[in-house]
């Protein structure tokens, strides 16, 4: 039986990423949309299929109908809808990075747990075989014991976006850097390693320092964001980590760089598929003169994901993004953030 799903929210996200994954989705229904405008829910209604659409987020909420809901609202507020989803009995999936705190994703599992619902962080690529498979080989010990990780992603600046205002949970450790921080766990975990950091720095090129993001404005001191930046991590048993991440690469124009580089004692792994992609992807592991080459067929990330929690609800399984998993995440962005002032 297919879970009836609500989408809160007209966000792009939604509509180039979740909402597709939906329709895909084996065990979804697209039943309800909400917005702001009536002009964007029967927008979202035509290109999409959804049997009804709503104007404001609370008559969603209160359709009996509606069983999941899925929340792309800008970061800030998604404490506020997730609790309201929560409190209403309906199940979530809020998109990453679900809370702007350690504190708030503690407070919002305590709520799904009252409410007897599942509540899931939308990690989209954590859901497919590309870092099932990387996963796999770092357990097997194919390249010995896990010693060090690195990873970026850099991608172009924005004239107008969240992104770029503080108090909206914008800057880019915040926004890109929990891709980052969320592989280098989930690697960790693969390898049986502890996931509690031992030492965690960061440095950052504040907003008003950058030349290459924005509308051309100097923001204030309590809107700036780290435009760029980058940060060492080490770990029980002498595993060191290393991330880059910016929004540098121009303004609203081409361009992007992802890298994962993974080191053990006997190999390597390195890979430089983009986060979240799809299709035929391959990555290759160095064992001193061989080389190996793993090719991967990976399904649309966010048919995955919603199909997974479906199965949550359905089913009884255990979400794959965990609320431990999530809130060690939010542990370690809030270390990263604070070493930057942030």
């Amino acid at each position: 039986m297919k879970v009836k799903w609500g989408v809160l929210g007209t966000a792009s996200i939604a509509s180039y990423g979740t909402i597709p994954g939906m329709q895909k989705a084996s065990n979804c229904e697209l039943y309800a949309i909400a917005g702001r405008s009536q002009e964007k829910v029967d927008l979202y209604k035509e290109k999409f299929g959804f049997e009804i659409g709503y104007v404001g987020y609370e008559k969603l909420l209160a359709d009996p109908e509606v069983e999941a809901v899925y929340i792309p609202l800008p970061n800030n507020i998604h404490k506020e809808w997730v609790f309201k989803a929560l409190q209403a009995g309906k199940h979530v999936l809020c998109e990453k990075p679900m809370a702007m705190n350690a504190q708030e994703a503690r407070e919002m599992f305590e709520e799904a747990k009252k409410n007897n619902v599942v509540l899931m962080e939308a990690y989209a690529y954590l859901h497919g075989a590309y870092v099932e498979a990387l996963c796999k080989d770092i357990a097997s010990g194919i390249i010995g014991d896990l010693a060090y990780i690195d990873t970026a992603f850099v991608t172009q600046g924005y004239k107008e976006d969240f992104r770029l205002h503080k108090p909206l949970g914008g800057g880019m450790i915040y926004d890109l850097g929990c891709y980052c921080t969320t592989m280098i766990l989930s690697l960790l975990k693969a390898a049986g390693k502890d996931m509690d950091p031992t030492y965690v720095r960061a440095v950052a090129e504040m907003s008003d320092e950058a030349e290459d993001i924005g509308n051309g404005q100097v923001p204030s001191s309590d809107d700036r964001v780290d435009a760029f930046s980058g940060a060492i991590l080490k770990f029980p048993g002498n595993v060191r980590a290393s991330f880059n991440v910016g929004m540098i690469l121009g303004v609203n124009g081409f361009g992007r760089y992802d890298r994962l580089y993974i080191h053990g004692t006997k190999g390597a792994i390195r890979s430089e598929v983009e986060y979240n992609q799809e299709g035929d992807l391959s990555y290759r592991i160095f064992l001193g003169e061989e080389t190996i080459e793993r090719k991967v067929h990976v399904e649309q990330n966010y048919q995955l994901e919603v199909e997974q929690l479906g199965r949550c609800i359905r089913e009884g399984e255990k979400p794959h993004v965990s609320p431990e998993f999530s809130i060690k995440n939010a542990e370690l962005l809030d270390a990263l953030l604070e070493t930057v002032g942030f």
